[in-house]
This record gives structure tokens, C-alpha cells and sequence, in this order.
């Protein structure tokens, strides 16, 4: 716990942390310092001096800018004289000489500060009459950020957030004196994955974001709190709406989770909900092959009686589910209590065959917490690359790299984000992690310094799959290795926002629902003392269902928010599959390929527009807010749900979401005790908490020896597969979002110049990999006999999840 002080602030005694910023131990106390460039999650740089305050010193009162300047013990400051009223005035009439006064058309209007603090302290009006400066606006400098240097006060946030928080210093000031300005470098853009923070950080209208621009007020505008659902870190942010539209997300600062920053994808990627694309009414597939709107009466008894004839016929283990991690912990509990309660069946998976062991990722012994960063020597990540898959953890891991001397190991087959912090970096060809890890672990050779980094303690170590041909028990192999370090702790790492509620639901085969093995005699009793009988045979997993279903042995599939034609790996499988099925009902937002494949699809709310819970990676449960009404007809999952066991007999009980939440409560152990209100707060509650317990402990495998294929990096058209998503896809989500749907990168073959001159090509001619035609890149950071394509992209047929491939040369002309 940091030591506190006392210093004296306007004739107050104030007790405030030792060796915090002047400026930030004012405004934590209550004393408001009028200021631009200083950030509380950035260096000082002293650059706007509207902080200017004056403090008593030996030599006698000083003025000092107060964000560059510590407190210590008995300090004395003044922020309110003569004096420092006197600079702020003059400072702000300096930076408004050759500031537009076009307030009234700005973004920023009506919640400027520059506009606030003119009002609060500025000099009343200008004594300047010339002309003002005039430049070329708005410049586009991205896809997603408007510049105008007419607005610009030279603060340096945005320069400051690209260099030391991001890591991609793509925006700088360029000339000097009165023709300083902010610039992009020529021909290289503003391509940053987190350029929208620096949108939110300008203390002026000088950036903007193009899904903003002209679309409200500030005044016009409701807000709630909310949790971000693009990735398992569950970023705290506000939602911003007008007129039953969402217009606006803004990161909140959360000391816990993402410290106010979000990356595009989750800043932009809201506008699908207010896509026209949306479903509004329930469809039925007629037998022309066609959908036709139909009532919720109609819909529902459709579903009802298809699954009743089933079930009647072959037994509830004719029935499976797949989804659940897109939702809210309340929707995924409804599924997993309707598909064991008033359907029968134990085939229930919210992982698209693309994750981990669920108990592994569920209920892991020694799970961490996202803020071990800010103490930990050493961090280890071996596991998807953090940028693309999980931008506000890798800022996380990035500043316990840059900022906290964190020493950090990373390994990966090719280049990542944090390869330019990395203390340690390792590649490897798919196939041979299980060889790396022996050799780390054995601190043989290149990995001994790594090794002896390792085993001086406090590490924690972020661990999941590479890429969809990585074999998942590499990711419990490193994970056991970790935990037999000093001081160590590990966060694994899974795909879908709410895939680690969803698990604690009992969306797995082998969960019941609050981290429950599904063969523990006690733990089913106690859940079947509220939910009655429990369906005995063992479930089957993702793969498992749809393998059950192209053979026929399982009939019926319920999609909660899944596509698995696009998420599962092996996305042949998954077609046949749903090509096979007897009969598909889904529970969506949008005509998706799977969908498209339902007999009925049920039209579903957003999570801005229900209530509810979500869990995060570290096991955090935090509040989504409803602010507008869901379009058309949708419903909340859980209550579809609801209304589909209760018309087969067996009804779930729910009314509202915090209904399904108390018996969440009351039925799951590691969820015992969880609050309604008390998770509507910037730290929620980590689970279990207080007396609760949860029941099972998972103690990942170390034995895994590996499974290397034969392929021959040194010549032949057999390669090694890398198949990692990207932040951009060609998800649904981000189809139908306009402002990030041209984001995706597309299909390619990335191979290193070696493998390119032995198979003579170059960059941009075209290979053929498992009949799917792609252009090459060239990446050197790749192992020779590797080829990276980017999973999930426009018009690229699925690949599967074989970790050898064939790539061969497309000759000129065919």
C-alpha cells in the first residue's frame, strides 16, 4: 500500500499518496487544476502549462507546472492566488489566437474543456483582431479519424498514447514555431488498432472519429455503463445513445481491466446493432426453401413440435447445443438449464472447437488476475497474439513491458505486437511447441537466459493456442510448467467475449453450471434438488456434436449466437453437419451462413438493449446495461428460452434477468452470494468471492510430449499450417459494421523469402493452399516450411484445422 502524506493545498491539510503528481493529488482531493496535455495514464510533459500552480519553497514561492512536479511531505501549495488566475487567463488567450470558433458545428462542443476552462477561466475575450491561421480540414488520416489542425493546441496526448501506450508511433509533430502542427508520415496512414483512443483523449475537436461525426450532442445524448462484449478482458465503458440508437462507445477508466482505453474493434464495432440487416421477426423455413415472417406463436410452436417428436422418437440425446459465449451469463444459463431440463440432453458446447479443455479454462488452480501485471518481474505469453485477438490486455501487457520493467518473454511462430518489448522472443514451427517447451523448460541452449529469468519469480504468464493447428494441450502443458515456478500465476486466454461465463454456466460437456465437474456425484445432486432429474450419458464437445450430426446420430441442433460454418476451424465439417441436420432452430441477430441453414430462427436483443451479467477472463462478473429497445420483435435469449421449456412442459421459471441471476446465485457455487447491484460497480466481483467455493480445481497435464508431423521445411510443397484470426474478419459482427467491415486485412499466404525463392515467387503472385487460391506475402518472422493465412476472411474458403497442408504454385495463364 502506498505511503501517505500531508500537504497543504489552499490552506487545507490534505493526506494524498507519496510521490504522486501535484495534479493528480489535487484533483484526488478535491482541489480542480485546470489542465490539457497532462494524462493520468501517460508521462507528464509539461507542455500546456494551464496547470501552473504556485508552491512555497526555502527560496520562496515558485511557480511550477503541477503535473511535472511530486508531492512531498509538508508541501504547500496554492492554486487559487492572483497570480496563477493571471497565467491561466493569459495561457488560454495564447491558445485561443489562432483557435476556430466554430463551436457550434464542432464534435466537441458541449464537452470541450478547452471550452470549460475558457468559461472558468479564461480572460472573457480576445485582444486579438488578425486573421487567424487557415489549414486544408478535415484530413483523413485512417479509415476511422478525422484531423483538423485549425482546432489543434499542441497538447502532444495523441502523439504521447501512439508512442508510449500503443506502440505505434504513426501520428507526430512536424515544422516548428508557428507552424507547428500534428502529421501523419507521408503515404503511411494512421493505421493503428487503437487510433480511436486518441479521439477520446483530445482535449479539443482537432480529432475526430468518422462513425461520430455530426451524428449528436452531447446534450442529446443518454448514457449508461456497460461491459464491452468483443473480448474476454471486459472492458468497462459508457454507451452513448440518442433517439433509440447507439452512436457512441467510450472507454471508462477501470483500474481492474482496461484503464479507459479500448481498441477499435471495440470502440466502432457497435454499429451492427443499428444494422438494417438486423432480424426484427421470427422466420420460418418454408418448404420452397424460402423464410417467411411468422409470429412468435407460430415460430415457437414450430420449434416446440419438431423438438418434441425428436425427442419423443430418439431421446433427448438427439438434441445438442452449440453458442452461449456471444450472450450474457443469464442467456447461457436459460440454455444450459433448457437443454438439460426441458430437453435432456448433456450436448452442450460454447466453444466453436477453436478453444482450450473447458474445466482448464473454467476452473484453472492459480488463475490470476489482470492486475498481476502491475507487480509481476517477469511475463510469459505464449499464446495468441495479444493485438489482434485482445488489444486492451496486450496495452496491459505492453505497460508492465515499457513502463513497469516487466521482463518479457514471448513466444510465437511469427511476429507479434509485443515483439518490439520483448525481452525474450522465441518462434517456432507449428507442431513443435511441445520441443520448445522442453527446451525452455530445460533452459538449454538460446533459452537459458530465459530460464533463469523465469526462476526468479513473481511471473505470470498468458497461455492458450497460437493457431487453430496448434494442438490445445500445448496450452495446459506451458500452463503446468508455469505453475511450478516461484511466485507464479496464469490467465488463460479464450476466443468470444463471454466464453468463461458462458463455461461457468455449464455450457461445456463436462460443467455444470459454478465450475462444477459434470461426474461430481454431490455437485448433481444439489443442482437436481432445484432443477430436477439430470440427463446421465456423457456430452459431447463441439466437434463432437457435429460429428454426431453428420452421422446422424445427433438429430436436432439449437444455435445461440453460433455460427460455426465460419468459427469452427474445420469448417467443412461444420457444413456437413448442418447440411445433415433434421432440424436447426437458432437464436440470432443476422441472417449468418449457418443460419441461413436454420428451419427457424428466433430474432434476438443485443446486449445494449438487455440486461444482464458477463465474466471475464480472470473470473470478474460485471453488469451489461440496457439503453435502447430492442428492434422489432427480438427478445432477451434467456427469455425465448423461457418460453420454449414452458411450452414443452418443463418451464425454466424465469421473469426477469435478475431473476435468472438470483438463482444463478443460488445453484452455482462459485457464484453464491453474487449481487445484483454490487456487480453494477467499476470492480464487480471476482468468483468466487467471500464464503463461496467452487467446487472443482483444475490442475492442468504437464506430460504432453507433443505431436510433430513429418512435414520437411527444407523443400517440398508440404508445409506447416499457422491459422490465427486477425482483428478484423469477416465475422458478422463486422460485416454489417460500416465503418469497419473494409478493415479486414483479406486472405493471403504469408511464407518467408527462402520458401519463396525455392518455389519461385514473389510478392502478390498467386499460390494455391488446400485448393484455395491466395496472393503471397512475404514474413520473414515465420519458421522456413510455414505458411500463415489469416482465418476468417472475405471470400476464403475455410482451410480446416490440419496442421500439414499442400501449397502449390499457380501456373501463369491457368
Amino acid at each position: 500500500m502506498s505511503e501517505m502524506i500531508t500537504i497543504n493545498v489552499d490552506g487545507k491539510d490534505r493526506r494524498v499518496k507519496a510521490g504522486q503528481p501535484l495534479i493528480q493529488a489535487c484533483l484526488d482531493t478535491g482541489s480542480y487544476v485546470p489542465h490539457f496535455c497532462y494524462h493520468p495514464r501517460m508521462e507528464p510533459v509539461g507542455m500546456c502549462r494551464q496547470c501552473m500552480v504556485e508552491v512555497e519553497s526555502p527560496r520562496g514561492t515558485m511557480m511550477v507546472p503541477s503535473c511535472t512536479m511530486n508531492v512531498h511531505d509538508g508541501m504547500v501549495v496554492h492554486t487559487q492566488s492572483d497570480m496563477i488566475k493571471k497565467v491561466q487567463e493569459g495561457m488560454l488567450e495564447f491558445l485561443l489566437i489562432n483557435h476556430p470558433l466554430d463551436c457550434p458545428v464542432c464534435d466537441r462542443g458541449g464537452e470541450c474543456p478547452l471550452q470549460d476552462q475558457t468559461m472558468a477561466c479564461g480572460p472573457g475575450e480576445s485582444r486579438f483582431v488578425e486573421e487567424k491561421r487557415h489549414y486544408e480540414k478535415p484530413v483523413p488520416i485512417s479509415d476511422l479519424v478525422f484531423l483538423d489542425r485549425e482546432r489543434c493546441i499542441l497538447c502532444a496526448r495523441c502523439v504521447r498514447f501512439s508512442d508510449e501506450i500503443s506502440g505505434d508511433p504513426l501520428i507526430e509533430f512536424t515544422f516548428r514555431g508557428a507552424n507547428n502542427q500534428i502529421r501523419t508520415f507521408p503515404d503511411e496512414p494512421f493505421a493503428s488498432y487503437f487510433s480511436g483512443n486518441t479521439v477520446q483523449i483530445c482535449p479539443v475537436g482537432a480529432l475526430t472519429a468518422a462513425p461520430y461525426r455530426f451524428r449528436a450532442r452531447p446534450w442529446d445524448l443518454q448514457k449508461v455503463a456497460s461491459t464491452c462484449t468483443h473480448c474476454t478482458t471486459g472492458c468497462d465503458i459508457s454507451v452513448d445513445s440518442s433517439q433509440n440508437q447507439v452512436l457512441r462507445f467510450n472507454g471508462v477508466d477501470n483500474d481492474y481491466t482496461n484503464h479507459g482505453w479500448l481498441s477499435d474493434k471495440c470502440r466502432f464495432g457497435f454499429e451492427f446493432l443499428g444494422s438494417d440487416q438486423r432480424i426484427t421477426s421470427p422466420l420460418i423455413k418454408g418448404e420452397d426453401g424460402e423464410f417467411a415472417l411468422a409470429s412468435w406463436g407460430r415460430a415457437l410452436d414450430v420449434v416446440v413440435e419438431r423438438l418434441s417428436g425428436i425427442i419423443e422418437r430418439d431421446g433427448g440425446g438427439a438434441v445438442a447445443a452449440l453458442g452461449g459465449a456471444r450472450g450474457t451469463n443469464e442467456d447461457a444459463y436459460a440454455l444450459s438449464k433448457f437443454m438439460r431440463v426441458a430437453v435432456g440432453s448433456n450436448h452442450v458446447d460454447a466453444q466453436m472447437d477453436d478453444g482450450l479443455n473447458a474445466q482448464f479454462l473454467a476452473a484453472l488452480a492459480g488463475r490470476g488476475r489482470i492486475n498481476d501485471l502491475e507487480s509481476a518481474k517477469t511475463v510469459l505469453v505464449w499464446g495468441p497474439d495479444l493485438k489482434e485477438e485482445n488489444g486492451t490486455l496486450y496495452l496491459r501487457v505492453r505497460r508492465a513491458a515499457q513502463t513497469l520493467g516487466a521482463r518479457l518473454i514471448v513466444v510465437h511462430p511469427r511476429r507479434t505486437g509485443l515483439d518490439d518489448r520483448a525481452a525474450f522472443k522465441f518462434g517456432y514451427r507449428p507442431g513443435d511447441g511441445a520441443e520448445t517447451l522442453r527446451k525452455l523448460a530445460a533452459g538449454e541452449g538460446d533459452f537459458a537466459a530465459a530460464r533463469e529469468v523465469l526462476g526468479e519469480g513473481s511471473v505470470i504468464a498468458l497461455v492458450g493456442r497460437t493457431g487453430y493447428t496448434e494442438d490445445p494441450r500445448l496450452a495446459e502443458a506451458v500452463a503446468a510448467f508455469v505453475r511450478d515456478l516461484p511466485g507464479s500465476s496464469v490467465l488463460t486466454l479464450a476466443r468470444r467475449s463471454n466464453t468463461y461465463g458462458a463455461l461457468d454456466m455449464g455450457l461445456a460437456p463436462t460443467l455444470l453450471p459454478g465450475r462444477v465437474s459434470a461426474d461430481d456425484e454431490s455437485g448433481r445432486s444439489l443442482l437436481a434438488s432445484v432443477w430436477g432429474e439430470l440427463p446421465g450419458a456423457v456430452g459431447r464437445d463441439a466437434r463432437g456434436i457435429l460429428q454426431g450430426v453428420r452421422d446422424g446420430a445427433i438429430k436436432a441442433i439449437v444455435l445461440q449466437g453460433a455460427d460455426p460454418f465460419r468459427d469452427v476451424p474445420d469448417g467443412a465439417l461444420a457444413a456437413e453437419a448442418l447440411a445433415n441436420a433434421e432440424f436447426i432452430v437458432a437464436l440470432d441477430m443476422f441472417l449468418t451462413d449457418s443460419t441461413s441453414t436454420a428451419d427457424v430462427i428466433l430474432p434476438a436483443a443485443a446486449f445494449t438493449e438487455k440486461e444482464g451479467s458477463v465474466t471475464n477472463l480472470e473470473g470478474r462478473v460485471q453488469k451489461v446495461n440496457q439503453i435502447v429497445a430492442p428492434p422489432g420483435q427480438a427478445r432477451a435469449d434467456w427469455s425465448i428460452l423461457d418460453d420454449l421449456a414452458r411450452r414443452l412442459g418443463k418451464p425454466l421459471g424465469f421473469g426477469s434477468a435478475e431473476v435468472v441471476a438470483k438463482e444463478i446465485a443460488t445453484v452455482a457455487p462459485a457464484y453464491a452470494g453474487v449481487d445484483w447491484d454490487a456487480i453494477d460497480t467499476e470492480a464487480g466481483i471476482v468468483v468466487p468471492a467471500g464464503d463461496a467455493a467452487q467446487p472443482l480445481h483444475y490442475v492442468p497435464v504437464a506430460g504432453w510430449s507433443g505431436n510433430p508431423s513429418s512435414a520437411d521445411p527444407g523443400g517440398g510443397k508440404t508445409m506447416r499450417l499457422h491459422y490465427a484470426r486477425t482483428l478484423y474478419d469477416d465475422g458478422v459482427l463486422m460485416r454489417n459494421g460500416l465503418s469497419l467491415h473494409m478493415l479486414a486485412p483479406g486472405g493471403f499466404a504469408a511464407i518467408t523469402s527462402a520458401d519463396a525463392a525455392r518455389l519461385g515467387v514473389a510478392e502478390g503472385d498467386t499460390v494455391i493452399v488446400n485448393e484455395v487460391e491466395l496472393p503471397v506475402r512475404i514474413d520473414d518472422s515465420l519458421s522456413n516450411g510455414v505458411v500463415y493465412v489469416p482465418f476468417n476472411q472475405s471470400g476464403i474458403t475455410s482451410l480446416g484445422d490440419s496442421l500439414e497442408v499442400e501449397l502449390l504454385v499457380k501456373e501463369a495463364g491457368a
